[in-house]
């Protein structure tokens, strides 16, 4: 009898912490529980982030009156990096930059690699033949006639 009453305490214990934790979670990722005030709030955050959403489906960092986007994908034996870096509200594309990467590997060695301007793309580009498995930290540095801008991203493999 008495380990019944232990059972039944606990898992009424159980039942009340994970319909808290759900009731919780279904208020923070309901809008309409919300009032029109913080509704109208989140449009006006949405609308003032729309320069800084990805174009080409990439990281995003917005510096200045700078747009850089960061954009790994994994191939067979090495990773291509594709780096947009764009210019003004209408992203026009800065070609005429010097864009180094440096990239802290998931062992925590460094690795600097120099971009090159893919005119047909209007994007910088680089291969990563490191295949080490885990995250990969990477500052790009672009100098556009004596300008720095810096970024930084991180992707895993």
């Amino acid at each position: 009898m008495r380990s019944l009453k232990l059972a039944l305490i606990l898992l009424s214990s159980l039942g009340l912490i994970f319909l808290g934790a759900c009731s919780n979670n279904n208020q923070a990722s309901n809008p309409t529980s919300s009032s029109t005030d913080s509704l109208s709030a989140t449009t006006a955050i949405e609308t003032k982030s729309e320069h800084s959403e990805a174009s080409q489906g990439g990281q995003v960092v917005e510096t200045d009156n700078y747009h850089l986007e960061l954009v790994p994908l994994q191939e067979e034996n090495e990773t291509h990096l594709d780096f947009y870096l764009q210019k003004g509200d209408e992203h026009e594309a800065v070609p005429n930059a010097e864009v180094t990467a440096q990239i802290q590997l998931p062992d925590g060695t460094q690795e600097t690699l120099d971009f090159k301007y893919d005119a047909d793309g209007k994007h910088y580009t680089a291969l990563l033949t490191e295949k080490s498995a885990g995250q990969y930290q990477v500052k790009m540095i672009a100098d556009i006639n004596g300008e720095k801008v810096n970024g930084r991203f991180s992707f895993n493999q």
